[in-house]
């Protein structure tokens, strides 16, 4: 992937969150379960990445992690919920920020590669990171391409709320309960990333 062809990175989070994230920025996993907060993850996969060391020392739960494309398994497994979540939009910048890492799948993968940011875009494979689907006859294509759709940016401790440019969500109701919020970001209904 291209630095320029990078137009935004994604954050999914239920929208009960979104004033929080506006006042404190968005917090790593570590640092988030120190407040009250909602959350979506599924406990084996955050059981998976409590495990798992980025290379330079740091635990994964260190990080926040941005989603390159927010249409991926995580989102597809959430859909269901799709009226209380949204998909923050943050800026691309975030990749000149120190110690960013990229990488090329799930960062809780058994076979992912982690690269130093933004030249770390070179392992991402954008054309399977954007596909429409992962679904392949072929199973084991379908696992790896699960995983390879699932890319991630990692930002140690928070992102800032001053990289947040908008808000996708996936129908009206969604969108007027993101307003109720009284946030003032610019709210996008986005149904397809959504899967709806």
């Amino acid at each position: 992937m291209r630095r320029e062809d990078l137009q935004e990175l994604h954050y999914i989070t239920p929208i009960s969150n979104v004033v929080s994230i506006m006042d404190r920025g968005i917090l790593s996993h570590r640092r988030v379960n120190r407040i009250r907060h909602d959350s979506i993850a599924m406990q084996e996969i955050q059981d998976r990445r409590a495990q798992k060391i980025v290379p330079g020392g740091r635990q994964l739960d260190d990080y926040v992690n941005l989603y390159i494309n927010a249409r991926n398994k995580m989102m597809f497994r959430v859909k269901d919920q799709h009226e209380e979540i949204c998909v923050l939009r943050i800026r691309p910048d975030i990749l000149d920020s120190p110690d960013v890492v990229v990488t090329d799948q799930n960062a809780s993968s058994s076979y992912v590669r982690f690269e130093p940011a933004p030249r770390g875009l070179q392992i991402v494979d954008s054309d399977l990171v954007f596909a429409d689907s992962w679904i392949h006859d072929d199973q084991i294509a379908t696992w790896r391409h699960g995983s390879i759709i699932c890319a991630e940016v990692l930002v140690p401790d928070s992102v800032s709320p001053e990289y947040i440019i908008g808000a996708y969500v996936s129908c009206d109701e969604a969108r007027r309960t993101f307003i109720n919020t009284g946030v003032s970001v610019f709210v996008k209904i986005y149904s397809h990333m959504f899967f709806r």
